[in-house]
């Protein structure tokens, strides 16, 4: 077994385990149960009523949140020549089109957080599309990270967009912020959070469709959020 740390333990005795806490409570506890040195995240733990073996339960979303995560992302912008100018004075780290999909099919080296492609490229982008899609970074028109608007997409993953998608459990886990937010900031970004997810609830999930939230900060304990 896992032995948990002497700060683990002692931020868990902040807690009662066995009760689910209003958010308002549940983020200060969560500040409050930070053990990290750094600023650590918050995070939110969701899990789904959905079978993730259906291809019609996928969800897949994507959300701005109103106080961003506090992260900076990398972005790699897949694009023809006459959009490069548009996507570098936009902030993207990374630019490229047929020699950047080529690079990265050799190298098998991802080394940035979110990718968006113009519509016209994403035939290009076959030959990386399985190792992109298993990390989670390959660009899609449900997310708006396909799109014509380049330079929009790459200033809303800055301003804090994040892209939404269920694991092979059926769980969604995300960031709202880090520990040192002000709690009403983490508030408004859980609950524009929460409700992307329940917007895109899938037609065939159940009628139970969020099962279960559980809210931590980085290596804090998890703590039980009322539905």
């Amino acid at each position: 077994m896992h032995k948990r740390s002497k700060r683990y333990q002692l931020a868990v005795k902040e807690l009662d385990l066995t009760q689910s806490y209003p958010i308002e409570q549940a983020i200060e506890l969560a500040k409050k149960t930070s053990t990290t040195k750094f600023d650590g995240s918050v995070e939110v733990h969701i899990r789904l009523g959905i079978d993730t073996k259906q291809s019609d339960q996928t969800v897949r979303t994507s959300v701005s949140l109103p106080h961003g995560t506090g992260k900076t992302k990398r972005v790699a912008a897949f694009v023809t020549g006459v959009k490069e100018k548009e996507a570098k004075d936009a902030g993207a780290a990374i630019i490229g089109g047929k020699e950047l999909v080529d690079k990265i099919k050799s190298t098998e080296k991802i080394d940035f957080d979110i990718a968006v492609a113009e519509p016209a490229i994403m035939k290009d982008l076959a030959p990386i599309a399985k190792l992109l899609g298993k990390k989670g970074k390959m660009p899609s028109p449900k997310t708006g990270t396909v799109t014509a608007d380049i330079a929009k997409a790459i200033r809303e993953i800055a301003g804090g967009k994040v892209d939404i998608k269920n694991d092979d459990s059926g769980n969604i886990h995300q960031s709202i912020g880090k520990a040192s937010f002000e709690t009403t900031k983490l508030i408004d970004n859980y609950k524009a959070l929460l409700e992307a997810i329940r917007g895109a609830k899938p037609k065939g999930a159940k009628q139970d469709y969020i099962l279960g939230i559980t809210l931590a900060s980085s290596m804090g304990p998890g703590i039980k959020v009322k539905l």
